[in-house]
């Protein structure tokens, strides 16, 4: 058995239903009997979508149908499986697909080409439509608009509990709402724009544009988290728009620097973020909750590397696990990134304890200090490297052995 991430709220949150998304469940039996598997989510007429994918070269069969319909950027049917990532499978991979696609978009009386596919699980391992096409009429008839709780369980694999997130904002005065779900636990360094999230809201917001908010958003969340630098085939983030809020005196809005955007923006990166947090919480065997802040660098891409180079560097993240403040590992990890970096003015702080100045153990310094803060389950570290005006932030979690275990029986 797994053990629940420390971080799992004792009670998932209750979202509230956005007019025009329903959602339906069940337990298919793609790669455990009586796990629910499969999710099935209908759109109203008019929805509009954006999404950002892996870059990964051996992207999922369902990576590549997604980005082909985007071309036209609207929505009526999302479907979504567990247990098999439909990745790396050739020929029937794409056969699969097109089969789910065909079965979706009958379900719910539409084009193939408004139907939208996920899939996350093992890779490799051929996906049988079989087992659930013919599900898939019933589930149209029987999706509810409360039922995006249940959503977040079925797109779950090795996660230890169901990722939700919900937002309130107004567009010129008209309330709109954004809820999200995610799934990811582990193979998590998203390079987007096997993990998968997936919002909705009810503003009405053309393609174009819900494309280009979406993209910075992305940069900021999703794409500034890791647990064990590993990028999935399967990274997925879609956005649906229902529209329906213009029923309310909303305004459809046809472009992305509008004004009237710039609270949903806001609203959208907070439910980007509260996803992405929640998955690096539930970071496979993670005990520990890890932000790293790098300072002072050349540029923005440069401070970015440096802090993933910290943030995915086994002994640091190991040396977390153990509560050691070992600041000597950061060192090597700012050095190994290959960015500049000055020596002798770097400093490192662990929360508001400075531990290194000017690239020597602060005067202040105290080894005990260190111990009692590493002792917290969320922990900060903050380098400047002393070359410039450039920062970034990113969040990942400590590496234990039940990392280990957890991925040595993946496929067991």
């Amino acid at each position: 058995m797994v053990k629940v991430s420390p971080f799992a709220p004792k009670e998932p949150p209750r979202l509230p239903a956005i007019d025009g998304v329903r959602f339906a469940t069940c337990a298919a039996g793609i790669r455990y009997p009586g796990r629910t598997d499969l999710l099935f989510v209908l759109f109203e007429p008019g929805t509009t979508a954006a999404g950002v994918f892996t870059r990964s070269k051996t992207a999922s069969a369902p990576v590549e149908w997604c980005r082909a319909r985007l071309q036209h950027g609207m929505a009526r049917v999302l479907v979504v499986n567990s247990g098999n990532a439909n990745a790396f499978t050739g020929k029937r991979g794409r056969e699969a697909v097109k089969l789910t696609a065909e079965a979706a978009a009958q379900a719910a009386g539409c084009h193939e080409a408004d139907v939208y596919l996920a899939s996350t699980g093992v890779i490799g391992e051929p996906l049988d439509p079989a087992k659930f096409t013919g599900l898939l009429g019933g589930l149209a008839e029987t999706a509810d608009p409360e039922g995006i709780g249940d959503a977040a369980r079925a797109i779950m694999t090795t996660d230890t509990y169901p990722k939700l997130a919900t937002r309130q904002t107004e567009i010129e005065g008209v309330p709109v709402t954004i809820n999200g779900i995610a799934k990811g636990a582990g193979m998590i360094a998203p390079d987007m724009a096997t993990m998968l999230a997936f919002l909705f809201t009810d503003a009405a917001i053309e393609p174009g544009p819900l494309r280009e908010i979406l993209t910075p958003a992305a940069d900021a969340t999703f794409n500034a988290i890791t647990i064990d630098g590993d990028t999935s085939t399967s990274d997925t983030l879609l956005l649906f728009a229902t529209g329906t809020a213009a029923s309310r005196g909303a305004p459809r809005i046809g472009l992305a620097h509008d004004p009237r955007l710039v609270k949903f923006r806001g609203a959208l990166t907070e439910v980007l973020l509260d996803l992405a947090h929640q998955v690096v919480k539930d970071g496979e065997g993670a005990t520990k909750f890890v932000t790293v802040k790098v300072t002072g660098a050349e540029t923005p891409e440069a401070a970015r590397r440096i802090a993933f180079s910290i943030a995915n560097s086994p002994l640091v993240k190991t040396a977390i696990a153990g509560e050691d403040p070992n600041w000597g590992r950061v060192v090597m990890a700012v050095g190994k990134a290959g960015e500049a970096a000055d020596r002798d003015r770097l400093s490192i702080s662990f929360g508001d304890i400075l531990v290194a100045k000017e690239g020597e153990v602060a005067p202040s310094y105290r080894e005990e200090l260190g111990a009692n803060y590493m002792k917290r389950p969320e922990v900060a570290i903050t380098v400047d490297v002393g070359v410039g005006e450039a920062s970034v932030m990113v969040w990942t979690c400590d590496l234990t052995a039940e990392y280990i275990a957890i991925n040595a029986d993946y496929r067991s």
